[in-house]
């Protein structure tokens, strides 16, 4: 009996029960104390359409926060990418939009990639001062101005087209993971990196390729950013830091449900769950400052969790 539940607590229908219960028990908590504004289909509607951006970018940072590696030029990728799609889709439209962004992102992922091998440094310090260089450039790329997407050009601001396209991103990152020897080589250099470079894995090769899809997700991410907020700004002063933090609490949802085998289902579960959670305190009326403190404090629980079994790794 002991043994059959034990089997239980690491099959996936257990973790999709244990998402199925957090979802209900935090939407439930929210219902009752205020249900005049709080929880209506079309509010969960509105939910998930936010959401859904967060999780695209929750799963383009799984490919390195499995790996025991952080970036916080997210945001500043965020920012730039959305601004370069929108002036290049001026000129070309749909494909200048989509080039744009898609191509800025992976470039970025590229520099990150390289710089963080050949310095040999800690991935926080080199995507940090590079967040930095990059809200610069923005700044110069917007010309101090604010970049705006046409009318014409959002088909990504909402269903279907949102849903399209971050369908096509779960699909993409589902056959990486389950298809390529990436999602592999990338679980075994968090597991232990020294096993992995004696098993003969490049363990460098694979950090490149990991910081280059998680910018390519982020590509993505802006694509439906900046098509669901129809505008882009520029900002300095690390002030693209706050775009890092609510997609990689999805991704902490992801690696601690990897062990029943669906990051991709937490992942876009667990930012429903936060924007439930963010919604649910608005709704009460709470001031903006409780959001900090929840995004803090759920940071600090998910990490938590997913740092159980896994001692062994370390952040880099």
């Amino acid at each position: 009996m002991a043994e059959k539940l034990a089997k239980l607590k690491k099959s996936r229908a257990y973790g999709f029960v244990l998402l199925g219960v957090m979802l209900i028990f935090f939407y439930s908590v929210f219902k009752i104390l205020t249900p005049g504004n709080f929880g209506s289909p079309e509010n969960l509607y509105s939910y998930l359409q936010s959401s859904i951006i967060y999780s695209v970018g929750g799963c383009g940072l799984y490919f390195i926060v499995v790996m025991g590696l952080f970036d916080f030029a997210v945001g500043s990728n965020i920012v730039l990418s959305s601004i370069v799609g929108v002036i290049l889709s001026k000129q070309f439209g749909y494909a200048g939009f989509v080039i744009g962004c898609l191509g800025c992102g992976m470039l970025i992922g590229l520099l990150i990639g390289f710089l963080y091998n050949q310095l040999n440094v800690p991935s926080m310090i080199v995507t940090v001062g590079l967040m930095l260089i990059f809200e610069c450039i923005a700044v110069v790329a917007a010309g101090g101005e604010k970049q705006t997407l046409d009318p014409a050009l959002r088909f990504f601001s909402g269903a279907p087209g949102n849903m399209i396209l971050a369908l096509l991103a779960f699909a993409l990152m589902y056959f990486i993971l389950n298809y390529t020897k990436i999602g592999t080589y990338c679980s075994a250099i968090g597991s232990n990196e020294f096993t992995a470079r004696n098993m003969g894995i490049n363990v460098k090769k694979y950090k490149l390729i990991g910081f280059m899809l998680l910018h390519f997700f982020v590509g993505i991410m802006a694509i439906l950013t900046v098509s669901y907020g129809t505008t882009m700004t520029a900002l300095t002063g690390m002030s693209t830091m706050s775009r890092n933090f609510q997609p990689l609490m999805g991704t902490f949802f992801g690696v601690a449900f990897k062990k029943y085998g669906m990051p991709i289902t937490a992942i876009v579960v667990g930012e429903f769950i936060i924007s439930i959670i963010f919604n649910g305190f608005v709704a009460l009326g709470a001031p903006t400052t409780i959001q900090n403190v929840v995004t803090g404090a759920a940071l600090l629980v998910i990490v938590t969790l997913t740092a159980r079994g896994r001692k062994g790794s370390v952040v880099k």
